[in-house]
């Protein structure tokens, strides 16, 4: 089995929009024999973008996943890929992708280099520990500059970025690589969609830069073996090809260094070598150590799951998919046991047991079903009901609850109704399904106005899932003008007593709590809860009541009901009754001490700042940066970058409705903008004053 094991590859391909993730997958799928015609983005004909939004706009936004075989030094590898999206409007995809592969591919456009959305994946790649390697593709497009790039990625990522090969050539007259493990050109045979190539010597003009890069090679790796490094002083030649295979994977599992190629997936060219590196440098679920969980029944012990058949069960849910033949689809990884179709499985965080129905291996969209799944594989389930993104499932007799996933809070709402009053119900199971299917997409219903507000990570993707609504639910929406989602906070410490009494006939309610509320500690973040109460003033039955009813304030802030992001609250004192208090008492009294506290705790209200990035030819950056300024936008920096300035600036969410329509007739249509979430920071008081009044009704709503 640990040999089966041995020879799986989960990875995934992730990058900034437009740098060619999906071709990359696409070329990946043909050369492996997956596919036998080769599907291009650009004419909406791409396997992996399956779904007909991404056809129609030519990028990616939902994560597909499929399997497929190579063949390296004489094995056959399975390798389950998982294509990522690279706007940041779906970033949440990218963020559930990573945590449950073992390695990824980082795909740089040779031109744009490290682009925003590039640091982003980079960052959650960190966060999840995901070995990775590099791949500058495009190098075949005017203004190709691999060492560039190479730069950026030690600069801008952090990273320790060592090329294993060196482009020959660039642009147009790009047409091999020099690889520097075997000291070896490969050039790729004109006309044959680069199938073939020819290892060659390296040409002449080459041999001094390769001899300085395998030298930085050879250092590098050297670096993580005493014994090779020794070696590599007295004779550098003394070490051979697989022992520079074995160190350099060594070194991408433990993230010392980043292996660098390059190449151009769209000509064809570089993808069967970049095949044979994710087999060779990256992880199978072996090299990694066992998943830590917790046990839920046995107060939260630590537990450990080996990548092992042998095991039991342990899978994660990483994404939900609404399918229109085979319903709703749980996406799960399997990181120990076995996963056997008709077999009951645990919930670890409901606590309930459920059936799967149906198991398949994913192509895209497309389903082989399956009787078994082991250990170390991706695969989609069908009966699962009660599963949401994050949970853990699991042997029902050896419960484990993985680590879930945390998902940004939306940042922008607009307010939908359904054209005709029939569509009200089909609206509500459309809205259901595809919050399901997407933890950054929420609904809720506005309590004054009784509007259905949907709220997303940008415009983007609000427009995509209108558009789906319409497409695969048949609802026609009427939407209102995008509204942005503030949030409040409290600056001061207060603090305050409540005495909450009730009596009616009977059994009355009684709960006295004393407590201190204000910001939280530097770091912190949510409901920080203190208790601080002495001598059992306060039952401790009766504590996680008042931090509920805390919890459960802070939905509803005080001055225009915008929900509360952090707050501490310390109990510090208060007193019960023998008989008239319980722990909805106690819950009641801490929602209305919130009432009182907050409007005394200086509030203020908060919005979305986004950190945006205009690239702009010179003569029209006067413009932009006016326009910037215009918008309330802090400008951060600028440099130049192939002939072009780039421009980055701090701006609010509030300043950049229709931001893209502006920016095409400032610069001619020869400008483009990138957006992403940066922090919630204060509204100048002028400002919060109207949208107060507004969000109170007493400005006319638009």
């Amino acid at each position: 089995m640990s040999g089966k094991l041995k020879n799986t590859r989960n990875i995934g391909i992730m990058a900034h929009i437009d740098a060619g993730k999906t071709t990359t997958t696409e070329r990946i799928l043909y050369y492996t024999g997956r596919t036998h015609r080769i599907g291009e983005v650009h004419d909406g004909a791409a396997q992996m973008d399956w779904m007909v939004q991404e056809q129609e706009r030519g990028i990616t936004i939902t994560s597909a996943s499929t399997t497929t075989f190579w063949k390296y030094n004489n094995q056959e590898y399975k390798i389950n890929i998982i294509d990522t999206p690279g706007h940041v409007d779906f970033t949440v995809e990218v963020e559930r992708s990573l945590r449950v592969l073992d390695g990824a591919v980082a795909v740089f456009c040779a031109v744009g280099g490290v682009e925003p959305q590039s640091e982003t994946v980079w960052r959650q790649a960190d966060k999840y520990n995901v070995p990775r390697i590099a791949f500058i593709n495009k190098m075949d497009r005017v203004g190709a500059d691999f060492y560039s790039v190479v730069q950026q990625i030690n600069e801008k990522l952090g990273s320790n970025p060592i090329p294993v090969q060196l482009p020959i050539g660039s642009e147009d007259s790009f047409k091999g690589v020099i690889d520097l493990i075997y000291n070896k050109a490969v050039v790729w045979r004109e006309g044959d969609m680069g199938t073939t190539y020819d290892l060659v010597d390296i040409p002449e003009e080459y041999i001094e830069e390769a001899a300085k890069w395998r030298e930085k090679l050879i250092e590098a790796v050297a670096e993580t073996d005493d014994s090779l490094l020794e070696r590599y002083f007295d004779d550098p030649d003394s070490i051979t090809t697989d022992e520079m295979l074995e160190v350099i994977r060594k070194s991408t599992i433990n993230h010392t260094i980043i292996p660098v190629m390059c190449g151009s997936a769209f000509k064809n060219k570089g993808v069967q070598r970049l095949l044979d590196a994710i087999v060779a440098f990256l992880p199978s679920p072996v090299d990694l150590e066992g998943v830590i969980g917790v046990n839920p029944m046995h107060g939260d012990a630590e537990v450990t799951r080996k990548p092992d058949s042998s095991e039991p069960l342990a899978a994660l849910a990483f994404k939900i998919a609404t399918d229109p033949f085979v319903g709703r689809l749980v996406f799960l990884r399997v990181y120990s046991g076995v996963l056997e179709s008709g077999s009951t499985v645990l919930n670890a965080r409901t606590g309930k047991r459920g059936r799967i129905n149906r198991l398949y291996q994913m192509h895209a969209n497309k389903q082989n079903p399956k009787e078994r799944i082991e250990a170390g594989d991706i695969c989609a389930a069908v009966g699962l009901k009660d599963l949401k993104t994050g949970d853990t499932i699991c042997d029902v007799k050896n419960p484990i609850s993985l680590e879930s996933m945390d998902f940004p809070d939306p940042v922008i709402g607009i307010a939908i109704e359904p054209k005709s009053q029939p569509d009200v119900d089909k609206l509500g199971v459309a809205l259901n399904k595809l919050s399901e299917e997407d933890p950054t997409f929420q609904v809720k219903t506005d309590e004054n106005s009784g509007q259905t507000i949907i709220s997303g990570m940008g415009e983007l993707h609000l427009e995509i899932l209108i558009d789906r609504i319409n497409r695969e639910f048949k609802v026609e929406c009427n939407q209102g003008k995008p509204q942005v989602a503030y949030r409040e906070a409290v600056t001061i410490t207060v603090k305050h007593r409540e005495v909450f009494k009730k009596q009616t006939g009977g059994r009355g309610k009684f709960a006295d709590i004393i407590v201190e509320v204000g910001p939280v500690d530097e770091g912190e973040s949510g409901l920080q809860f203190v208790d601080k109460v002495k001598g059992g003033n306060i039952p401790r039955e009766f504590i996680p009541a008042v931090e509920k009813g805390f919890k459960e304030a802070m939905r509803n802030g005080p001055l225009a009901g915008y929900p509360i992001d952090s707050l501490k609250v310390v109990l510090l004192d208060g007193s019960y009754h023998p008989v008239d208090s319980d722990s909805l008492s106690f819950e009641l009294a801490a929602k209305s001490a919130f009432r009182s506290i907050a409007p005394k705790a200086n509030p203020v209200l908060l919005e979305p700042i986004m950190m945006a990035e205009v690239v702009t030819p010179e003569e029209y950056m006067g413009d932009v940066i006016s326009d910037f300024n215009r918008r309330r936008g802090q400008v951060e920096g600028m440099e130049s970058k192939m002939g072009a300035r780039v421009i980055r600036a701090k701006v609010p969410l509030a300043e950049k409705f229709g931001y893209v329509t502006v920016l095409r007739t400032l610069t001619s249509g020869r400008a483009t903008s990138t957006m992403e979430f940066s922090h919630y920071d204060e509204i100048p008081e002028d400002l919060a004053r109207k949208i107060i009044e507004k969000a109170k009704g007493t400005v006319e709503k638009v």
